[in-house]
Protein backbone atom coordinates (compact mmCIF):
# COMPACT_ATOMS: atom_id res chain seq x y z
CA UNK A 1 0.00 0.00 0.00
CA UNK A 2 1.38 3.40 -0.96
CA UNK A 3 2.52 5.65 1.82
CA UNK A 4 0.38 8.75 2.19
CA UNK A 5 2.29 12.00 2.28
CA UNK A 6 1.01 14.70 4.59
CA UNK A 7 0.20 18.13 3.27
CA UNK A 8 -1.26 17.13 -0.07
CA UNK A 9 -4.69 18.13 1.09
CA UNK A 10 -3.64 21.75 0.68
CA UNK A 11 -3.72 21.16 -3.06
CA UNK A 12 -1.25 22.76 -5.45
CA UNK A 13 0.37 24.99 -2.83
CA UNK A 14 1.83 21.91 -1.08
CA UNK A 15 3.55 20.88 -4.31
CA UNK A 16 4.77 24.08 -5.89
CA UNK A 17 5.34 26.10 -2.73
CA UNK A 18 3.59 29.09 -1.26
CA UNK A 19 5.75 31.58 -3.18
CA UNK A 20 4.98 30.09 -6.60
CA UNK A 21 1.32 29.61 -5.66
CA UNK A 22 1.08 33.30 -4.71
CA UNK A 23 2.72 34.24 -7.99
CA UNK A 24 0.16 32.17 -9.88
CA UNK A 25 -2.73 33.74 -8.04
CA UNK A 26 -1.42 37.21 -8.77
CA UNK A 27 -0.25 36.50 -12.34
CA UNK A 28 -1.64 38.65 -15.11
CA UNK A 29 -3.84 36.88 -17.67
CA UNK A 30 -1.81 34.98 -20.25
CA UNK A 31 -3.02 35.99 -23.68
CA UNK A 32 -3.21 33.39 -26.42
CA UNK A 33 0.46 33.28 -27.47
CA UNK A 34 1.77 32.65 -30.95
CA UNK A 35 3.82 29.65 -31.99
CA UNK A 36 6.85 31.89 -32.30
CA UNK A 37 6.40 33.10 -28.72
CA UNK A 38 6.24 29.53 -27.49
CA UNK A 39 9.57 28.81 -29.14
CA UNK A 40 11.36 31.79 -27.58
CA UNK A 41 14.00 31.15 -24.87
CA UNK A 42 12.10 33.35 -22.43
CA UNK A 43 8.88 31.35 -22.82
CA UNK A 44 10.51 27.96 -22.30
CA UNK A 45 12.86 28.94 -19.49
CA UNK A 46 10.24 30.43 -17.22
CA UNK A 47 12.13 33.74 -17.05
CA UNK A 48 9.86 36.74 -16.78
CA UNK A 49 6.64 34.74 -16.51
CA UNK A 50 6.46 34.29 -12.73
CA UNK A 51 7.60 30.65 -12.59
CA UNK A 52 5.65 29.01 -15.37
CA UNK A 53 6.47 28.26 -18.98
CA UNK A 54 4.59 27.85 -22.25
CA UNK A 55 4.23 24.45 -23.89
CA UNK A 56 2.61 23.48 -27.16
CA UNK A 57 -0.86 21.96 -26.98
CA UNK A 58 0.43 18.85 -28.76
CA UNK A 59 3.13 18.35 -26.11
CA UNK A 60 0.53 17.57 -23.45
CA UNK A 61 -1.37 14.33 -22.86
CA UNK A 62 -4.25 13.59 -20.42
CA UNK A 63 -3.22 12.24 -17.03
CA UNK A 64 -3.70 8.53 -16.44
CA UNK A 65 -4.74 9.33 -12.87
CA UNK A 66 -7.35 11.90 -13.87
CA UNK A 67 -10.44 11.20 -11.70
CA UNK A 68 -12.74 13.08 -14.07
CA UNK A 69 -14.34 10.90 -16.73
CA UNK A 70 -17.06 13.19 -17.99
CA UNK A 71 -16.47 16.64 -19.49
CA UNK A 72 -19.61 18.61 -20.29
CA UNK A 73 -19.41 19.73 -23.92
CA UNK A 74 -21.44 22.91 -23.39
CA UNK A 75 -19.23 23.97 -20.48
CA UNK A 76 -16.10 23.28 -22.53
CA UNK A 77 -17.38 25.42 -25.40
CA UNK A 78 -18.24 28.24 -22.97
CA UNK A 79 -14.74 28.08 -21.49
CA UNK A 80 -13.21 27.99 -24.97
CA UNK A 81 -15.06 31.19 -25.86
CA UNK A 82 -13.58 32.84 -22.77
CA UNK A 83 -10.08 31.59 -23.61
CA UNK A 84 -10.33 33.02 -27.11
CA UNK A 85 -10.69 36.48 -25.55
CA UNK A 86 -8.39 36.38 -22.53
CA UNK A 87 -6.24 33.27 -22.84
CA UNK A 88 -5.56 30.71 -20.11
CA UNK A 89 -5.61 32.50 -16.75
CA UNK A 90 -4.05 29.77 -14.60
CA UNK A 91 -1.19 27.43 -15.54
CA UNK A 92 -1.69 23.69 -15.75
CA UNK A 93 0.31 21.38 -13.47
CA UNK A 94 2.19 18.76 -15.54
CA UNK A 95 4.96 16.23 -15.17
CA UNK A 96 7.51 15.18 -17.84
CA UNK A 97 7.07 11.88 -19.68
CA UNK A 98 9.99 9.69 -20.66
CA UNK A 99 10.26 7.27 -23.58
CA UNK A 100 9.33 4.45 -21.22
CA UNK A 101 6.09 6.30 -20.45
CA UNK A 102 5.18 6.35 -24.13
CA UNK A 103 6.51 9.80 -25.06
CA UNK A 104 7.20 10.14 -28.79
CA UNK A 105 9.15 12.75 -30.71
CA UNK A 106 9.32 16.12 -28.96
CA UNK A 107 9.28 16.24 -25.18
CA UNK A 108 5.84 15.37 -23.84
CA UNK A 109 4.19 16.09 -20.52
CA UNK A 110 1.33 14.46 -18.62
CA UNK A 111 -1.39 16.71 -17.23
CA UNK A 112 -1.85 16.37 -13.46
CA UNK A 113 -4.25 19.28 -12.97
CA UNK A 114 -5.94 21.35 -15.65
CA UNK A 115 -7.14 18.88 -18.29
CA UNK A 116 -10.40 20.81 -18.72
CA UNK A 117 -8.46 23.98 -19.56
CA UNK A 118 -6.31 22.02 -22.03
CA UNK A 119 -9.38 20.61 -23.78
CA UNK A 120 -10.99 24.04 -23.97
CA UNK A 121 -7.74 25.54 -25.26
CA UNK A 122 -7.85 23.08 -28.15
CA UNK A 123 -11.39 24.15 -28.98
CA UNK A 124 -10.23 27.78 -28.87
CA UNK A 125 -7.42 26.84 -31.29
CA UNK A 126 -4.68 28.07 -28.97
CA UNK A 127 -1.17 26.90 -29.86
CA UNK A 128 0.29 26.97 -26.35
CA UNK A 129 -0.78 26.99 -22.71
CA UNK A 130 1.09 28.06 -19.55
CA UNK A 131 2.26 25.18 -17.35
CA UNK A 132 4.23 24.43 -14.21
CA UNK A 133 6.40 21.34 -14.59
CA UNK A 134 6.93 19.12 -11.56
CA UNK A 135 8.54 15.65 -11.43
CA UNK A 136 5.84 13.80 -9.47
CA UNK A 137 5.56 10.13 -8.57
CA UNK A 138 2.48 8.14 -9.58
CA UNK A 139 1.12 8.13 -6.04
CA UNK A 140 1.42 11.90 -5.64
CA UNK A 141 -0.06 12.46 -9.11
CA UNK A 142 -3.12 10.42 -8.13
CA UNK A 143 -3.63 12.21 -4.82
CA UNK A 144 -3.24 15.67 -6.28
CA UNK A 145 -5.50 14.86 -9.23
CA UNK A 146 -8.30 13.77 -6.90
CA UNK A 147 -7.91 16.45 -4.26
CA UNK A 148 -7.44 19.33 -6.71
CA UNK A 149 -10.58 18.37 -8.64
CA UNK A 150 -12.66 17.90 -5.50
CA UNK A 151 -11.58 21.26 -4.08
CA UNK A 152 -12.63 22.92 -7.33
CA UNK A 153 -16.00 21.07 -7.30
CA UNK A 154 -15.17 19.79 -10.80
CA UNK A 155 -16.23 16.19 -10.15
CA UNK A 156 -19.69 14.69 -10.42
CA UNK A 157 -20.83 12.69 -7.34
CA UNK A 158 -19.73 9.32 -8.76
CA UNK A 159 -16.27 10.60 -9.71
CA UNK A 160 -15.97 12.17 -6.27
CA UNK A 161 -17.04 8.94 -4.55
CA UNK A 162 -14.59 6.85 -6.56
CA UNK A 163 -11.84 9.36 -5.87
CA UNK A 164 -12.41 9.18 -2.13
CA UNK A 165 -12.55 5.38 -2.29
CA UNK A 166 -9.17 5.28 -4.04
CA UNK A 167 -7.65 7.55 -1.40
CA UNK A 168 -8.99 5.23 1.31
CA UNK A 169 -7.89 2.01 -0.38
CA UNK A 170 -4.57 3.10 -1.89
CA UNK A 171 -3.38 5.72 0.57
CA UNK A 172 -4.96 4.60 3.87
CA UNK A 173 -7.04 7.72 4.44
CA UNK A 174 -9.77 7.50 7.08
CA UNK A 175 -13.09 9.27 6.56
CA UNK A 176 -12.13 11.77 9.27
CA UNK A 177 -8.82 12.55 7.54
CA UNK A 178 -10.59 12.93 4.21
CA UNK A 179 -13.07 15.38 5.70
CA UNK A 180 -10.26 17.50 7.14
CA UNK A 181 -8.14 17.29 4.00
CA UNK A 182 -10.88 18.07 1.49
CA UNK A 183 -12.65 20.60 3.69
CA UNK A 184 -15.96 18.70 3.72
CA UNK A 185 -18.05 17.45 6.63
CA UNK A 186 -17.71 13.82 7.73
CA UNK A 187 -21.37 13.26 6.93
CA UNK A 188 -20.75 14.49 3.37
CA UNK A 189 -17.84 12.06 2.97
CA UNK A 190 -19.90 9.16 4.35
CA UNK A 191 -22.88 9.95 2.12
CA UNK A 192 -20.73 10.32 -0.99
CA UNK A 193 -18.94 7.02 -0.34
CA UNK A 194 -22.29 5.23 -0.18
CA UNK A 195 -22.73 6.03 -3.87
CA UNK A 196 -20.06 3.47 -4.77
CA UNK A 197 -22.78 0.82 -4.24
CA UNK A 198 -25.27 2.52 -6.59
CA UNK A 199 -26.71 0.53 -9.50
CA UNK A 200 -25.58 1.28 -13.09
CA UNK A 201 -28.62 3.40 -14.01
CA UNK A 202 -28.41 5.40 -10.78
CA UNK A 203 -24.72 6.03 -11.47
CA UNK A 204 -25.49 7.13 -15.03
CA UNK A 205 -28.21 9.47 -13.77
CA UNK A 206 -25.79 11.12 -11.36
CA UNK A 207 -23.03 11.45 -13.96
CA UNK A 208 -25.37 13.06 -16.48
CA UNK A 209 -26.91 15.32 -13.85
CA UNK A 210 -30.39 13.84 -14.22
CA UNK A 211 -30.46 12.63 -10.61
CA UNK A 212 -29.44 14.54 -7.51
CA UNK A 213 -27.62 13.18 -4.48
CA UNK A 214 -30.95 13.08 -2.66
CA UNK A 215 -32.53 10.97 -5.39
CA UNK A 216 -29.60 8.56 -5.37
CA UNK A 217 -29.52 8.15 -1.58
CA UNK A 218 -33.22 7.29 -1.58
CA UNK A 219 -32.62 4.56 -4.18
CA UNK A 220 -29.57 2.93 -2.56
CA UNK A 221 -30.25 -0.70 -1.70
CA UNK A 222 -33.67 -0.71 -3.36
CA UNK A 223 -34.24 -3.91 -5.41
CA UNK A 224 -36.01 -1.95 -8.15
CA UNK A 225 -33.71 1.08 -8.23
CA UNK A 226 -32.93 0.90 -11.95
CA UNK A 227 -36.62 0.61 -12.85
CA UNK A 228 -37.48 3.62 -10.69
CA UNK A 229 -34.81 5.83 -12.29
CA UNK A 230 -36.76 6.00 -15.57
CA UNK A 231 -39.93 7.11 -13.75
CA UNK A 232 -38.06 9.70 -11.69
CA UNK A 233 -36.52 11.28 -14.79
CA UNK A 234 -39.63 11.12 -17.01
CA UNK A 235 -41.96 12.47 -14.30
CA UNK A 236 -39.47 14.96 -12.87
CA UNK A 237 -40.04 13.65 -9.35
CA UNK A 238 -38.70 15.60 -6.38
CA UNK A 239 -36.54 13.95 -3.73
CA UNK A 240 -39.48 13.80 -1.31
CA UNK A 241 -41.67 12.21 -3.96
CA UNK A 242 -38.97 9.60 -4.60
CA UNK A 243 -38.62 8.87 -0.89
CA UNK A 244 -42.38 8.32 -0.67
CA UNK A 245 -42.32 6.11 -3.78
CA UNK A 246 -39.46 4.03 -2.42
CA UNK A 247 -41.23 3.60 0.93
CA UNK A 248 -44.40 2.48 -0.85
CA UNK A 249 -42.65 -0.06 -3.08
CA UNK A 250 -40.74 -1.45 -0.09
CA UNK A 251 -44.02 -1.78 1.81
CA UNK A 252 -45.66 -3.57 -1.10
CA UNK A 253 -42.66 -5.86 -1.43
CA UNK A 254 -42.74 -6.59 2.31
CA UNK A 255 -46.43 -7.49 2.18
CA UNK A 256 -45.77 -9.89 -0.69
CA UNK A 257 -42.92 -11.54 1.21
CA UNK A 258 -45.05 -11.81 4.34
CA UNK A 259 -47.90 -13.41 2.38
CA UNK A 260 -45.45 -15.86 0.83
CA UNK A 261 -44.01 -16.76 4.22
CA UNK A 262 -47.50 -17.19 5.67
CA UNK A 263 -48.42 -19.51 2.84
CA UNK A 264 -45.32 -21.60 3.42
CA UNK A 265 -45.96 -21.71 7.17
CA UNK A 266 -49.48 -23.02 6.59
CA UNK A 267 -48.10 -25.98 4.64
CA UNK A 268 -45.38 -26.87 7.14
CA UNK A 269 -45.66 -30.14 8.99
CA UNK A 270 -45.95 -30.34 12.75
CA UNK A 271 -42.41 -31.75 12.92
CA UNK A 272 -41.00 -28.80 10.95
CA UNK A 273 -42.73 -26.26 13.19
CA UNK A 274 -41.49 -28.12 16.30
CA UNK A 275 -37.92 -28.03 14.98
CA UNK A 276 -38.21 -24.30 14.27
CA UNK A 277 -39.33 -23.70 17.87
CA UNK A 278 -36.49 -25.80 19.27
CA UNK A 279 -33.89 -23.88 17.27
CA UNK A 280 -35.44 -20.50 18.12
CA UNK A 281 -35.45 -21.33 21.85
CA UNK A 282 -31.85 -22.52 21.73
CA UNK A 283 -30.52 -19.53 19.74
CA UNK A 284 -32.83 -16.85 21.13
CA UNK A 285 -33.57 -15.70 17.55
CA UNK A 286 -36.41 -16.07 15.08
CA UNK A 287 -35.90 -19.17 12.93
CA UNK A 288 -37.68 -20.24 9.74
CA UNK A 289 -37.17 -23.66 8.14
CA UNK A 290 -38.39 -24.04 4.57
CA UNK A 291 -38.21 -27.64 3.44
CA UNK A 292 -38.97 -28.43 -0.21
CA UNK A 293 -40.77 -31.58 0.90
CA UNK A 294 -39.26 -33.83 -1.75
CA UNK A 295 -36.07 -34.76 0.04
CA UNK A 296 -33.95 -32.38 -2.08
CA UNK A 297 -33.19 -29.92 0.72
CA UNK A 298 -34.45 -26.47 1.66
CA UNK A 299 -33.45 -23.24 3.40
CA UNK A 300 -32.85 -22.30 7.03
CA UNK A 301 -33.39 -18.58 7.87
CA UNK A 302 -32.07 -17.12 11.12
CA UNK A 303 -33.09 -13.51 11.80
CA UNK A 304 -30.92 -11.16 13.87
CA UNK A 305 -31.71 -7.55 14.76
CA UNK A 306 -28.30 -6.24 15.80
CA UNK A 307 -24.62 -6.88 15.27
CA UNK A 308 -24.40 -8.04 18.87
CA UNK A 309 -26.92 -10.81 18.13
CA UNK A 310 -24.97 -11.79 15.02
CA UNK A 311 -21.69 -11.92 16.96
CA UNK A 312 -23.30 -14.09 19.62
CA UNK A 313 -24.71 -16.44 16.97
CA UNK A 314 -21.35 -16.80 15.22
CA UNK A 315 -19.58 -17.40 18.54
CA UNK A 316 -22.17 -20.05 19.44
CA UNK A 317 -21.80 -21.85 16.10
CA UNK A 318 -18.01 -21.75 16.17
CA UNK A 319 -17.93 -22.99 19.75
CA UNK A 320 -20.16 -25.92 18.84
CA UNK A 321 -17.95 -26.67 15.86
CA UNK A 322 -14.75 -26.64 17.95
Amino acid sequence: MAERKRGLGRGLSALIGETTKKALDEAAPVAAPSTAAAASPQATSGVGNQGFQLLGIDQLVPGKFQPRRYFDEDELRALATSLEKSGVLQPLLVRPLSATDGAKGAAQFEIIAGERRWRAAQLAKLHTVPVIVQALSDSVALEVGIIENVQRADLNPIEEAEGYQRLIEEFSYTQAELAETIGKSRSHIANILRLTSATPKVRDGLIMGRLSMGHARALLGHPQADQLVKKIISDGLSVRAVEALVAQTKSDHGKTDKATRSSRTATKTADTRALEKTLADRLGLNVSLDDKGDGSGGQLHIEYKSLEQLDALIAHLLARHD
